[in-house]
């Protein structure tokens, strides 16, 4: 990566030391690690900075021309400093190092940016025997190590930068989209809309706070790639959602599967669209006693909603593992990682009462509260449970280990109903009350081939001369299920291979009935 800064030609000029400038005559290791240190924990926040190695100073002024350093010299450092960067710093931190000739005499700059993981912390010296750290921090133009409330202040700073908001040392301004950025400001009716074609880019982004960092070293937040990059993925690995059906049952030998990716709104909208369409719908129960009919869904897409969107706030973007939703006839199933704050307890959640104290993505979160896809005020719990019992649904089921290593939010299919798309070894649900006077003309003929004896799936679809298996589940077996027309030989293991249908009283009573 080149330098963001002409050093050479600010060697030419007055270039003093500074917060953000140091000059080293020859190779120090031990100041060195002190000095990179204190540039990586930033601690105000203007950029890290750049140690120049080979170039004196004499009263913070750069000593011209360079001392410089031998040739062989410069592998050598290089080499060092990546060990150290290892051995004696925690986390771990390497500067990114150029070799320069300035007026004939090789120098080496480390060019030090703020790190994205800070407190760092530095070994006090170099010695075998030591085993002492320190935190480093830069006062003027010295290298000091921070006691009392610098250290305090440190901390604290440190652990307020959540992953969402840190700079990305990987990518650059060019990787932030401008289409993006506009369409986002349109959907949220911003006044920014309407200048941000002529605006300087870097200044919009920079007012959007999705960049940060010096301006010669300016980088894309992590909460800007993830919603303003057709790719998020490039740069955090395995931000997607998977969605994967199991038409016999999670424990079945069959799924199939749809991967979601790119910018964090649009992949949400999509696999959203994408379940609602394939997988959720509304049944109508009606009753021969009463004119009203009953209304349910198998599954309250408000409650998706909700579960999804939470996923997608709350999963870290640092983790590579993907949201999965996982579909079966049974319930829908979300998936995400890491797990909860640790302050979360399993019985608050069952409440609705659960409020974390500590947000792992507020930006991100922000964002997703402009374009109204949450709330962001812990509203998300308490609204799927609400959701789940207006459709009459089971309440929705939550679990996470120990550790909160995860987080897993289980949706039970409406006890009436089962997925329309499920395979004819499953029920398509219990439904109460007496049979509707309208069967349908598919379901008479299926109620008639049972009329005599039990039979497999096979043979009464054989005995219907259908040729198509899901023609003959949709429209003939799961409604026939659903009412309660028939039921299964073997209730306790709908996929066995030994299963049959067989007529039951109320299909008897519904067959001889005289149809309208």
């Amino acid at each position: 990566m080149p330098l963001p800064i002409d050093i050479p030609a600010l060697l030419t000029g007055t270039l003093v030391e500074s917060e953000r400038m140091e000059f080293k005559e020859g190779w120090n290791p031990e100041a060195a690690v002190h000095t990179l240190c204190a540039f990586a924990n930033d601690f105000h926040n203007l950029g890290g900075g750049y140690l120049v190695i080979g170039v004196g100073e004499k009263g913070g002024h750069a000593v011209m021309p360079p001392t410089g350093l031998a040739p062989g010299q410069i592998d050598l450092i290089q080499k060092e400093g990546l060990n150290l960067g290892h051995s004696a710093l925690q986390p771990y931190y390497h500067p990114i190092m150029e070799p320069l000739v300035v007026d004939g005499r090789h120098i080496l700059i480390l060019w030090a940016p703020g790190g994205p993981s800070r407190p760092y912390k530095a070994r006090l010296s170099l010695g075998k025997s030591s085993t002492d750290w320190g935190y480093f921090i830069r006062k003027g133009s010295n290298t000091v190590r921070a006691k009392g409330h610098d250290e305090h202040e440190l901390l604290g700073l440190a652990n307020t930068v959540p992953f969402d908001d840190r700079i990305n040392q990987r990518a650059s301004l060019a990787d932030l989209d401008l289409g993006l950025i506009r369409t986002f400001l349109r959907a949220i009716g911003s006044d920014l809309y309407r200048t941000s074609a002529k605006m300087d880019f870097e200044a919009l982004c920079r007012q959007m706070q999705i960049v940060d960092g010096p301006p010669e070293a300016t980088f894309p937040r992590n909460v800007g790639l993830l919603f303003f990059n057709e790719e998020p993925f490039r740069f955090f690995p395995q931000a997607q959602i998977d969605v994967v059906y199991f038409p016999d049952g999670a424990g079945g030998d069959r799924f199939e599967e749809k991967i979601f990716r790119g910018p964090l709104d649009r992949m949400l909208r999509e696999a959203l669209a994408f379940i609602q369409s394939r997988f959720l719908g509304e049944r109508v129960i009606k009753y021969s006693d009463r004119a009203e009919a009953e209304r349910f869904f198998n599954f309250p897409y408000e409650a998706l909603e909700e579960a999804l969107a939470n996923a997608v706030y709350h999963r870290g973007y640092d983790v590579r593992e993907p949201i999965e939703v996982r579909i079966s006839p049974e319930e829908i199933v979300v998936v995400n990682y890491p797990g909860p704050d640790r302050a979360v307890r399993l019985d608050q959640l069952r409440k609705g009462k659960a409020v974390p104290r500590r947000y792992r993505n507020r930006r991100i979160g922000d964002f997703l509260k402009e374009l109204e896809i949450t709330e962001g005020r812990s509203t998300g719990i308490p609204k799927i449970l609400r959701a789940m019992k207006k459709n009459g649904s089971p309440p929705p089921q939550f679990e996470f280990d120990d550790e909160h290593s995860y987080f897993l939010l289980r949706l039970p299919v409406h006890s009436k109903e089962r997925l329309a798309a499920k395979p004819e070894a499953e029920a398509a649900g219990q439904v109460t009350g007496e049979v509707t006077g309208e069967v349908t003309g598919e379901v008479k003929k299926l109620l008639e081939a049972l009329y005599s004896k039990p039979l497999t799936r096979a043979e009464a679809q054989a005995a219907l001369n259908l040729q198509s298996q899901a023609n003959f589940r949709d429209r003939y077996l799961l409604p026939a299920l659903g009412w309660e027309l028939i039921e299964r030989t073997i209730p306790d293991k709908p996929n066995s291979r030994l299963q049959k249908y067989r007529l039951i009283a109320r299909g008897k009573a519904a067959l001889e009935s005289p149809q309208e």
